[in-house]
């Protein structure tokens, strides 16, 4: 009955977070879609982008779930680069879309200059953006996910935009959980339907000290994957 109940609210939220995507407001519907979900979010901040007027917040992350994403939106709604397999998922891909998510094809790189332009346009702009440089998401219990990409690092460069490194970790009952991980063969029906039926899940979303990006790209990436996972990286 209570797995019942949650699929039916997170269908609901979703589709009314369609017309909220336009307007940038999905703030109100990522927390609706955590409470209906029945997820706590126990977050260190209420702002993940650093107060600057001129320049954007390259805010970069290790990514375990998409339920990072919907936490992050619940914290401070803010842009997204995402995989482009993303625009293609049901619901999700539509919200994404309409939010002004930037997607780029990770399996080419004949697109990325562009995307890095692009992605220092918005920072130069006054708009945050969060990206996850591991590439793609990790169960959260095989070490510290994947090297960190730096192409992102190289648009904060150009933009002379700050970056702001953030964990996120899932927990039930106090202990650590892989059970919102979106790995392997998962699909996000899969996904979702374990997390209907999780109880006492919290995202623990900490967000550290920001950074000028003084010094080049592959300086910039260790030092934010350093940051985030707590353990050396060596360039």
């Amino acid at each position: 009955m209570e797995t019942a109940r949650r699929w039916t609210a997170a269908a609901r939220i979703l589709a009314g977070a369609l017309p909220a995507a336009a307007h940038g407001e999905l703030g109100p519907p990522a927390r609706r879609l955590l409470s209906g979900l029945g997820v706590e979010v126990a977050a260190n901040t209420e702002r993940l982008s650093v107060p600057d007027e001129a320049r954007g917040t390259l805010i970069v992350a290790n990514h375990l779930s998409w339920l990072d994403i919907i936490a992050a939106l619940a914290v401070e709604p803010t842009g997204f680069l995402a995989k482009a397999e993303l625009r293609r998922w049901p619901v999700v891909g539509r919200v994404a879309t309409r939010a002004g998510t930037r997607f780029v094809d990770r399996a080419t790189l004949r697109g990325l200059p562009a995307v890095v332009a692009g992605l220092s346009a918005t920072l130069a702009a006054g708009r945050s953006v969060l990206v996850f440089p591991e590439g793609t998401t990790w169960c959260g219990r095989c070490g510290s996910g994947g090297p960190f990409r730096r192409a992102a690092f190289q648009a904060a460069i150009d933009a002379g935009a700050p970056i702001r490194p953030v964990t996120f970790a899932y927990h039930q009952a106090g202990r650590p959980s892989t059970v919102a991980s979106f790995v392997g063969d998962d699909t996000l029906f899969d996904s979702l339907r374990r997390v209907t039926r999780a109880r006492d899940l919290r995202i623990d979303l900490t967000a550290h000290p920001p950074f000028a990006p003084d010094g080049d790209r592959r300086e910039l990436a260790a030092r934010a994957q350093a940051v985030i996972t707590g353990e050396p990286v060596h360039v």
